[in-house]
């Protein structure tokens, strides 16, 4: 079986429209610290646990994550009075805004010491009038890489009792913007960068 996938920078808009190069993205700080405001949380101590739930906005850095529900799990040592956080898990309308992109999901997994934000269900994409949509999308917030491809929770499998499995073959969409046009001529665009080799 195909899948699609998608690899774009965050910053994405693009060497294949050979559109003017957008600013570069800055490095995302994964050493803030992490704040948090929820209508509830439930503390598990033993577990290394906390949950938030109701309308939670998760702040680090420049990057805020809302959501229904999160969990956070922690380490268990202590810095600057407050445990450390290693992973966030979060479901229901999850969303992830950078200063000029965002990405919503129906689920999120932010791991902390890898610093990689993985969604999955209904992912969209958006930066400026750019658009991808797939079931998938995993963000590097060290290299600034996102990947989204067609595979991610499908609403069920036909079995009984297997809603929110993995489905997979889907297909990647988008819709990325072109240069105006003027007079019937398009402005003109910079050269592409040729992107790294990996």
């Amino acid at each position: 079986m195909i899948r699609a996938t998608a690899l774009l920078p965050i910053g994405f808009t693009l060497a294949l429209l050979a559109a003017a190069p957008a600013a570069a993205q800055q490095r995302h700080d994964s050493n803030a610290p992490i704040d948090f405001d929820a209508q509830h949380i439930e503390l598990q101590d033993k577990a290394n646990r906390v949950t938030l739930s109701g309308g939670v906005r998760i702040k680090q850095a420049e990057m805020t994550l809302a959501a229904a529900r999160v969990t956070l799990a922690y380490t268990g040592q202590i810095t600057d009075g407050s445990p450390e956080v290693s992973r966030l898990d979060a479901a229901g309308g999850v969303t992830v805004t950078r200063p000029d992109q965002s990405a919503t999901g129906q689920y999120a997994v932010y791991d902390v010491n890898k610093r990689i934000i993985t969604m999955i269900g209904g992912v969209t994409l958006k930066q400026g009038a750019n658009t991808v949509s797939g079931g998938r999308l995993v963000i590097n917030l060290d290299t600034g890489r996102a990947t989204i491809d067609g595979s991610g929770v499908g609403g069920s499998t036909g079995a009984t009792g297997t809603t929110g499995t993995q489905s997979r073959g889907g297909r990647v969409t988008g819709r990325f913007s072109v240069p105006k046009r003027t007079g019937g001529t398009a402005t003109p665009a910079a050269p592409a960068t040729p992107a790294p080799k990996q």
